[in-house]
């Protein structure tokens, strides 16, 4: 067994950061703590076997909005077994309240942006659906199906600015519609972007 001292940089306090840590360490079998340092960076006690530690230090490298580790220090000693399970060290209560909607309007404001990036694609597939329906008769059950699906985006788009408890299912669906949405520019031959 060792022991892992991390300091972990980057956008990593009040974007959520701690609570990936807590799950990926739950899912590695880690027992430790992650805590918020004063005054931007995290510091992570792991205890593991090495092999486990070395995966999860990998994994904790998060690039994903809006989390963005620039640099994760390691220091291995000797594991002191004074952990039963991995847990989040948590600050002032007020101060932690603040973080949660601080990690809220982050992803609402991903979320809107989205789905106003849907709703223009969309209404680009629209487009070129009514432009291909000029030539091709055969064309008009893709139409439909471009019609249906961009009232969908529309449907669940109208709802965004009140729905901060739903913020994560609302990125679920986000992700999906975006996956709907190549897949029509797929069938449209329209170039997907990234």
């Amino acid at each position: 067994m060792k022991r892992a001292n991390i300091i972990v940089k980057g956008e990593v306090q009040r974007v959520g950061y701690r609570d990936a840590v807590e799950k990926i360490a739950r899912k590695l079998n880690i027992k430790g703590c992650v805590e918020n340092l004063i005054p931007y960076d995290v510091k992570i006690l792991a205890e593991a076997e090495e092999e486990s530690l070395k995966r999860f230090i990998e994994t904790i490298k998060i690039k994903k909005y809006p989390i963005d580790v620039e640099s994760v220090e390691v220091n291995y000693k000797e594991a002191t077994n004074e952990f039963e399970y991995f847990k989040i060290n948590r600050g002032d209560p007020q101060e932690e309240l603040a973080e949660r909607f601080d990690v809220a309007g982050k992803l609402l404001y991903r979320t809107v942006e989205l789905g106003e990036k849907s709703v223009a694609l969309g209404e680009k597939s629209v487009s070129l659906g009514e432009k291909m329906l000029e030539k091709q008769d055969a064309m008009l059950g893709k139409q439909d199906l471009t019609i249906g699906i961009l009232r969908d985006i529309k449907q669940d788009t109208k709802y965004i600015p009140g729905v901060l408890s739903e913020i994560n299912d609302l990125k679920v669906r986000y992700d999906l519609m975006e996956i709907k949405i190549n897949k029509i520019k797929e069938v449209l031959n329209v170039p997907v972007s990234v």
